[in-house]
Parts: structure tokens; C-alpha cells; sequence
């Protein structure tokens, strides 16, 4: 199994928040068509004679493209790539770009699973974090996708927002649980340095929620999507019926993918490359053949470090076979020896041979993991 991602890095506004590459630019697109058309021709061996199991368009903003933009580059892939007949195809989407005509062409262009960016459902918290939709735009995108067709869509929400309130949170979930989606991406703010919510925080004109609040609102969101049936399968998703992203579950499980355009991550087992987050200095290496990427060789050391930050996110957790497979047995003793204590206090559990966390070990999970690392 081997995926494809595809960064879109066009905005029509940039959100405050948001660290990830874009550009207003969107006049460059059908270049940048071009260009990625270039790369994937140049790099199509990387992820060897695997086929293609998931298609993922992320962003930026991908739903800047129009329909005809999207079949191209889809139909590109198809004469290029061997791609499974049942490939999941996610294109992630603001609710503001989801007219029912615009949702039409998508399901007609071959994407079966939408990720609609909706974050907030309070107009100040949309306004705060530059969002271009509103709560009205951001609930009738969710109903006209099903309508569309869409039986696989996923919607996104941030929470631990400056002033966010236990109240507008719990009301946010109820809203978005009598929502037809089947998959639930949630997300803690982050303050990425270079954002305006970085500066601001800095500057102290922005107020971080207090982490007391941020917690009891995980709790909260952990709660309540189990109560309207949904899995909590990793860190941050929520699925009902077991329709996990395929595309991101690749990720957490260390199988292959190749990333097209610019910031875009690639990883083959044994290395990884990123390329160049400059949209114009990526168009111009395609076109003129030059170097675009930067690429490290995993050590050992670091291969495993990889594997336990990866599959201890996940409702799978890690395999002590697999670990003795794969990186020796005195591999696996170092890391049983330093998960006895977390056994003992709870906050990791063992079924089966395989290790994952607790509910209360989830809250503290970024620290475990960090003293799982092999330095």
C-alpha cells in the first residue's frame, strides 16, 4: 500500500492561525498543475512498484480548484500511477467554496471522501481566526455533501481557542454530532511561531487558554463522541462505523507515500524528503530541472523513534514482536524496561502484546513519548 499527497498551497486569505505553507497567489495554478505533473513523472519510482491506495489533496486550500483543475490532475495520476479501484480520494475543502454545484463536480471527479474545514461554530471565533465562512456556511456545507452524494465525510474542529468557553465547546459538539458525517478530525491550537496568533500571544493582546480548560475540553470532546457512537482511534480522530482515514492511518503505520508540491512530505521506509516551501522557487526548479528537495537517511536509532511516534498515537498501539522483529531484541528490552513505570501507573495498558495508552495517559502523551525516544 502506498499513498499520494498533493499540496495545494493556494488561500484566498490566510487564516491567523495556520502555520502550514500557502500562498494568495492563486493566479500561479495552472503552472503549478504543471509543475506537479513534472515531479510526480520525475519521482513516481520513489514508493517502488506499489500501488496506489490513497489520494489525498491538502492544503493551503484545495477547493480553490475548479472542477476541470481537479479531473486533470486526477486523470494525470490515473494514466501515470497504478491506483486500486476502491482508492480513497480525500480532498480536504472550506465551507465557504462548497456551492451544491461545486460539491456536484467533486463526487463526479472521482473524490469519495470530503474534509470539510469547519473549526468553530461561533461566528467571533471565526472572525478571530481570519476564517472566510460563517456557522450558517460551515452546517449547510456538511448537509448539501451528503446530499451530493458523500457518505464518507470527515470535518474538522479546533479547540483550546483564546476565550473559548466550556459552554461553547459542549455546544459546538452538539451541533456538529447532529451533523451526517462519519469522521471527526479535532485539533488542540497550537501557536506556531510566524502567525499572527504567535505575535499576538507574544505581544500579549491574545490570551492562551488555560491548560486546565484545554483539558477538561478534551475530556469533553472524548466523551461526548463516544456517546454518539463514534471511535477514538488516534490522538486527535474520531470515526463511526470504522471509516478511519486511510490516507493518515498510512502515516501513523509507516507505509510509503510520495508528496507533490511545495512543503510537501515524502517517506519510503527508509528516508525522508521534503520539498521546498517556495512556491515560485518550486515552479522554476520543475520547469528548469533543478533541485527542489532536501532529503535525510534514517538511522536506525531514528526509524525507531519514528515507529513509537507514529503507532502509540493510534488505537493499535506498538507490538513487542514487531519490535523485536524489526529493531532486535535488546531494542525491546530498552523499551520494556522504560514502559514498566507507565504500566504500573496506568497510563499505558498491555493486551495482547501490544502496547497503547489509557484514557488518562492520552492527556499526557506528547511527555511519555518523549522518554520513549532513543537519543
Amino acid at each position: 500500500m502506498a499513498g499520494i499527497y498533493i499540496h495545494i498551497p493556494f488561500c484566498r486569505q490566510k487564516c491567523y492561525y495556520c502555520d502550514f505553507y500557502k500562498t494568495v497567489n492563486t493566479g500561479q495554478t495552472p503552472r503549478f498543475i504543471k509543475a506537479i505533473q513534472q515531479e510526480a513523472r520525475k519521482r513516481k519510482d520513489y514508493v517502488g512498484s506499489e500501488k496506489i491506495k490513497t489520494i489525498y489533496f491538502g492544503g493551503g486550500t484545495p477547493s480553490v480548484l475548479n472542477a476541470n483543475e481537479l479531473a486533470e490532475i486526477l486523470q494525470f495520476f490515473r494514466k501515470e500511477f497504478e491506483i486500486e479501484k476502491e482508492a480513497e480520494v480525500t480532498f480536504e475543502a472550506n465551507p465557504d467554496d462548497l456551492t451544491v454545484k461545486y460539491l456536484e463536480t467533486l463526487y463526479k471527479a472521482g473524490v469519495n471522501r470530503l474534509s470539510i474545514g469547519l473549526q468553530a461554530l461561533q461566528n467571533e471565533h471565526l472572525e478571530r481566526m481570519n476564517r472566510r465562512h460563517d456557522v450558517q456556511q460551515a452546517i449547510a456545507s456538511v448537509t448539501d455533501a451528503q446530499k451530493a452524494g458523500f457518505q464518507n465525510l470527515s470535518v474538522d474542529l479546533i479547540y483550546g481557542l483564546p476565550e473559548l468557553t466550556i459552554k461553547e465547546w459542549k455546544s459546538t459538539l452538539e451541533q456538529v454530532f447532529s451533523l451526517p458525517f462519519q469522521h471527526l478530525s479535532a485539533y488542540h491550537l497550537t501557536y506556531h511561531q510566524g502567525t499572527p496568533f504567535y505575535t499576538w500571544l507574544k505581544k500579549g493582546t491574545l490570551k492562551e487558554l488555560d491548560e486546565k480548560e484545554s483539558v477538561e475540553q478534551f475530556e469533553i470532546l472524548i466523551e461526548t463522541a463516544e456517546r454518539y457512537g463514534f471511535e477514538h482511534y488516534e490522538i486527535s480522530n474520531f470515526a463511526k462505523d470504522q471509516l478511519y482515514s486511510k490516507h493518515n492511518t498510512s502515516y501513523w503505520t509507516g507505509k510509503k507515500y510520495l508528496g507533490l508540491g511545495p512543503s510537501a512530505h515524502s517517506f519510503n521506509g527508509k528516508s525522508r524528503r521534503w520539498n521546498m516551501a517556495h512556491l515560485e522557487g518550486y515552479l522554476k526548479a520543475q520547469e528548469n530541472n533543478l533541485p527542489f528537495f532536501e532529503e535525510e537517511v534514517l538511522s536506525e536509532n531514528e526509524k525507531f523513534n519514528e515507529y513509537i511516534l507514529t503507532r502509540m498515537r493510534t488505537k493499535w498501539g506498538v507490538s513487542e514482536q514487531e519490535i523485536k522483529n524489526i529493531f532486535g531484541l535488546q531494542v525491546l528490552n530498552s523499551f520494556q524496561n522504560e514502559i514498566e513505570n507507565y504500566l504500573r501507573l496506568e497510563l499505558i495498558k498491555k493486551e495482547n502484546g501490544n502496547f497503547t495508552f489509557t484514557r488518562k495517559g492520552l492527556f499526557i502523551s506528547d511527555d511519555i513519548l518523549s522518554n520513549m525516544m532513543i537519543i
